[in-house]
């Protein structure tokens, strides 16, 4: 009885397994299909807007002929956007540490840095920079001050992503630190920012991908970015709506090249995650 009994069970547990690889196997199907439907929506989009381009005669040619300058500048958008997410980052770990912090001074600096920057346009504070500080005998260059400008703006409105993910650490780790004689500067380096790090990187990487595209607005300064060569090539031949639209088409694809990276850490940080809690389970 026994041994017939452990047949059965073990046709019953085959049979299961037999069903869920059958759906893990449909499952697969049905995702294929799904992503072959919207790969031709969007070849189907495209062929409406080459259409509709063609009717108001946008001259190919010249977008072509003009494609490798305007690329040229996704180099030095892709350069000031990286210098300013680090810079971004630095000020946002100081000031979301002066949120948390009990100093009161500490706590006015942060707090005002994050309340002047967030109540005025970032545009201004550009010209702030470049233009403003001359007057008090602080000379900075066009590309410096684009990244001080950009890396200040987003310094402040990243400080609360740091700051949630500083607080999202269990406070039972922050007394065992302490239990352990730590400083505080050893329990943020050891205990709380590699734990914090995976709250803060996916919300980060969102922002660096708004940088790239606001990085657009140094071009006031006179920098060889991208949207400054397509505007200039644009103005000179009267031909803006085709420069426009090889700029676009550019953001565009660096937007999506960085989207791709990003889910791919994300991916790996929750993995990371996954583990560690069933480690603690």
């Amino acid at each position: 009885m026994s041994a017939t009994g452990d047949a059965q069970a073990t046709a019953k547990d085959l049979e299961v397994t037999e069903i869920k690889l059958k759906h893990i196997e449909e499952a697969k199907k049905a995702k294929k299909r799904f992503v072959l439907w919207v790969s031709l929506v969007w070849v189907g989009i495209f062929a409406f807007l080459l259409i509709i381009f063609n009717q108001f005669n946008l001259d190919f040619r010249f977008m072509l002929k003009y494609l490798p300058f305007i690329m040229k500048g996704v180099g030095t958008t892709i350069y000031v956007s990286l210098l300013s997410i680090i810079s971004a980052c630095v000020l946002a770990l100081f000031g979301a540490l002066g949120r948390l912090s009990k100093n009161p001074i500490f706590y006015g600096i942060a707090t005002f840095y994050i309340s002047i920057i967030r109540g005025t346009p970032l545009i201004v504070q550009i010209f702030v920079i470049y233009l403003g500080l001359p007057q008090m005998g602080i000379v900075i260059s066009a590309v410096p001050a684009g990244i001080i400008a950009l890396g200040v703006n987003y310094g402040a409105y990243m400080t609360e992503i740091f700051r949630a993910g500083i607080q999202s650490i269990g406070r039972g780790q922050i007394e065992a630190a302490h239990s352990l004689g730590m400083t505080y500067a050893q329990m943020m380096k050891r205990v709380v920012l590699p734990q914090a790090l995976r709250l803060i990187i996916p919300p980060t990487g969102n922002e660096f991908i708004a940088m790239l595209k606001d990085s657009a607005l140094v071009n006031f300064l006179g920098v060889w970015e991208l949207f400054f060569r397509a505007i200039k090539v644009g103005r000179q031949n009267f031909k803006n709506m085709e420069t426009l639209i090889i700029a676009g088409l550019f953001y565009w694809m660096v937007t999506i090249i960085f989207q791709y990276f990003q889910s791919r850490l994300e991916n790996r940080l929750s993995k990371g995650t996954r583990q560690v809690s069933g480690m603690t389970h």
